[in-house]
């Protein structure tokens, strides 16, 4: 995170809670899971979502813009290569255990690399993690925020990413990401001293390559449309302080016009928002413009099966608190036993949804409707659009179970398990007595539903139309199709939902 600005400037926070110690088989047993869990990258990613980075930066508490070498939060310059990876292997047990982490992004500069005895000790931390499996993500922070976003020194630049491929461009897990946030090359030039380094550092691996955006690489659509980069990832960063407040609905948009048409090769290398300040992450109606983003933010990248690392873990700008307000995690214990606390669950959890994970509002429910206790349910049943969608007996079929997607604004899609497709009016009709149909999840207000409660039950009431999915004249037979009518107090347009397990 580089913008200095207004919002630079942190107001203090709750004070880091910490947590018990680990336990000592924790660290196997999520290695165990992470590794059945994570997917490989392709050495040609054109083609393969970025899911399987789930990911935090480590960074320097003060930010990584330095004339010296980096050090980051938890690690002293005067640790041995022994004391750095046990620290991290005490760091990466917690990032695992809280929030199934797979993927650490680390801070690197010329100095760091070109001072022996610290590089070899701070190796430590990349080793720690890819004996694992974690994946590394190598990044060059410019050496020093003065340099206005371009490499100072090209030459010494080359020297030292010549010395991070030559070292673990055979190392299936380490990636490695040129600069971040080359803001202060124009694109054309971006893009030409980014080509060159693919051609000069020919150990690294272009699928294992993450090429930034331009600006703060907050924008992939030149790099989407420049061959050069074709083969390789490409490294996407946004924040709400980037840009004016916005609604949900806009920082969605905005988030997918930036990605351009490489969603399927972008990892969103750096987003992140206040964690110390107790926002509710899982509020849907919250006019908060950090968890409208986030929200937003999170939407994206699991619509896109988009990976991430969040910013930061630990470390960043302490501003007057002593630590990043965005920080994830609160660091507590001393020497090798050092543990961290989530600081803000709710924000967890919303990092973990965007990373696919089902979170409490993300189950799968059967939809029953009041008055005859019969569920939703897709006709037929089949995955075509169009298929019109009424009620049945439960039988614990896919077409009769369904997913809740956040639309914004207190709005929510309704997805078929079976088809994938979303509950629809058809054709956007606001007439009386319009069907109900499954049909290809899109941005049409057709497909957004309120739930508006009444008492244990709850109207869905069409966005567009402002009409609620009604039982035609509260008919209790097996397939009677759902239409939408004007709401009333009938039960015929009371529903309830009910979690069901589809493990």
């Amino acid at each position: 995170m580089t913008l200095t600005t207004a919002s630079d400037n942190y107001p203090s926070g709750p004070s880091p809670s910490t947590h018990s110690s680990r336990r000592f088989l924790i660290a196997l047993v999520v290695t165990a899971l992470t590794a059945t869990a994570s997917l490989l990258v392709s050495e040609s990613p054109a083609n393969a979502a970025t899911r399987q980075f789930r990911g935090m930066n480590w960074a320097v508490l003060g930010d990584n813009f330095s004339t010296g070498t980096l050090v980051v939060q938890g690690l002293r310059q005067s640790d041995s290569n022994a004391t750095v990876r046990a620290k991290a292997n005490a760091l990466y047990d917690d990032m695992a255990s809280t929030m199934g982490i797979n993927t650490v992004r680390l801070p690197i500069n010329t100095h760091t690399v070109a001072n022996t005895t610290w590089w070899n000790a701070y190796r430590g931390a990349i080793d720690a993690a890819t004996a694992r499996g974690f994946k590394v993500i190598l990044a060059y922070w410019e050496d020093g925020a003065a340099s206005g976003g371009k490499i100072t020194n090209i030459a010494a630049w080359n020297t030292m990413w010549s010395s991070v491929t030559n070292t673990y461009g055979s190392n299936s897990n380490v990636y490695f990401e040129p600069m971040n946030e080359p803001h202060g090359y124009t694109s054309a030039e971006w893009r030409n001293v980014a080509a060159n380094w693919l051609s000069y550092h020919t150990s690294a691996v272009p699928g294992r390559v993450l090429i930034g955006g331009t600006g703060y690489s907050q924008d992939l659509r030149d790099l989407c449309n420049d061959s050069r980069f074709n083969s390789t990832l490409l490294s996407f960063h946004h924040y709400a302080f980037f840009y004016d407040a916005m609604t949900y609905d806009a920082f969605r948009s905005h988030i997918h016009t930036r990605l351009g048409n490489c969603a399927s090769r972008a990892v969103a290398t750096e987003f992140g928002a206040p964690m110390s300040t107790g926002l509710n992450y899982g509020d849907a109606n919250s006019t908060d413009n950090f968890v409208r983003h986030i929200r937003a933010m999170a939407q994206v990248m699991r619509d896109n099966q988009m990976g991430g690392t969040y910013w930061p873990a630990l470390g960043g700008k302490p501003g007057d608190i002593g630590y990043d307000w965005y920080s994830m995690y609160a660091l507590s214990g001393s020497g090798t036993n050092l543990n961290l606390t989530v600081r803000n669950t709710s924000g967890a959890d919303r990092i973990r949804y965007a990373w696919g994970d089902t979170i409490g509002g993300d189950s799968t429910y059967r939809i029953n409707v009041r008055h005859s206790g019969k569920a939703m349910d897709v006709q037929q049943p089949n995955t075509d659009n169009g298929a019109r969608v009424g009620q049945y007996t439960y039988g614990g079929n896919a077409w009769q179970q369904w997913q809740f997607q956040d639309a914004g604004s207190g709005y929510w899609r309704i997805i078929s398990r079976h088809s994938g497709k979303c509950l629809d009016v058809v054709s956007a009709s606001t007439a009386d007595g319009a069907e109900l149909i499954q049909y290809t999840c899109g941005t049409g207000t057709n497909q957004q539903f309120q739930m508006v409660a009444n008492g244990s039950y709850f109207q869905l009431r069409a966005r567009h139309s402002s009409k609620c999915v009604d039982v035609p004249s509260a008919s209790t037979a097996d397939g009677v199709i759902l239409k939408q009518y004007p709401c009333n107090t009938g039960t015929n347009q009371q529903w309830s939902r009910t979690a069901v397990d589809v493990t």
